[in-house]
């Protein structure tokens, strides 16, 4: 039984031990807040962990982002401070120097690039300030290679990487959130889809096939299980050649 009150400590004493032992009292928790559930979430807990003068929100739209006021109230309910950072300019001037080569931009680049231009933008506030970048990923998104690899799969500390979306979302109630920072439909703010458009199945449905191993519709743990293999290289670690090794092949 998922115990909330239980793992919200745990994870905010979680936060607090990794900044004593890989930080300075000064330094910030970085985290780039969209107004989704995760991002809010994981400002919550390094709040609750660090206190709100050690954590930075960083609003990252691409252009306009139509449901930017939740972000902002997030940041505002949490009492946090905020920049905004608009990626657009970056990230179209890459993709046209790109298409300049005469190297043909298809969806992949197209999508995935904005998650990485996000987080490099992090890390270069996080350099300013002196910080640590929140993941902000959970084990549903991972478990399916829902994120996007050196982009918001990236980062320094990921606190809900072992929380399935139902369990990030109590943890978010535990915490006393307004249910629209927990609630609030998913789109990857990207390509204008829904996540659950996107992956063709619920969270509700992963959420239950991970935790229990029972899917009852088997075109979704299908999908599951494919999405699931073809992206184990996101979320483990980096293939390393060593000297000493025989090995002719690496598989995962």
């Amino acid at each position: 039984m998922f115990d909330e009150k239980d793992v919200k400590q745990r994870i905010v004493a979680w936060i607090a031990d990794y900044f004593r032992i890989n930080a300075s009292p000064e330094t910030k928790a970085i985290i780039g807040i969209s107004g989704g559930k995760d991002s809010s979430i994981v400002a919550a807990l390094c709040v609750e962990a660090l206190g709100k003068d050690r954590v930075l929100g960083v609003l990252m739209p691409h252009g306009e982002q139509k449901d930017i006021d939740v972000a902002y109230d997030l940041c505002n309910t949490l009492k946090i401070r905020y920049v905004k950072i608009n990626i657009n300019d970056a990230t179209q001037a890459l993709l046209n120097d790109i298409a300049k080569t005469g190297l043909r931009l298809n969806d992949i680049a197209v999508f995935n690039t904005p998650a990485r231009v996000r987080m490099a933008t992090l890390y270069a506030v996080s350099g300013v300030v002196g910080g640590r970048v929140a993941n902000t990923s959970n084990l549903s998104e991972d478990w399916v290679g829902y994120a996007t690899k050196f982009g918001d799969a990236a980062g320094d500390f990921s606190p809900l990487s072992d929380l399935t979306v139902t369990e990030v979302k109590a943890v978010g109630r535990q915490l006393g959130l307004a249910a629209k920072f927990i609630d609030k439909t998913p789109i990857d703010g990207l390509c204008g889809k829904t996540d659950e458009d996107n992956l063709g199945f619920t969270y509700a449905a992963l959420d239950r096939y991970i935790r229990e191993g029972i899917c009852e519709d088997e075109k979704a743990k299908e999908q599951i299980d494919r999405l699931h293999n073809v992206n184990l290289h996101k979320v483990a670690p980096m293939p390393s050649f060593r000297l000493d090794d025989n090995v002719q092949s690496v598989e995962f």
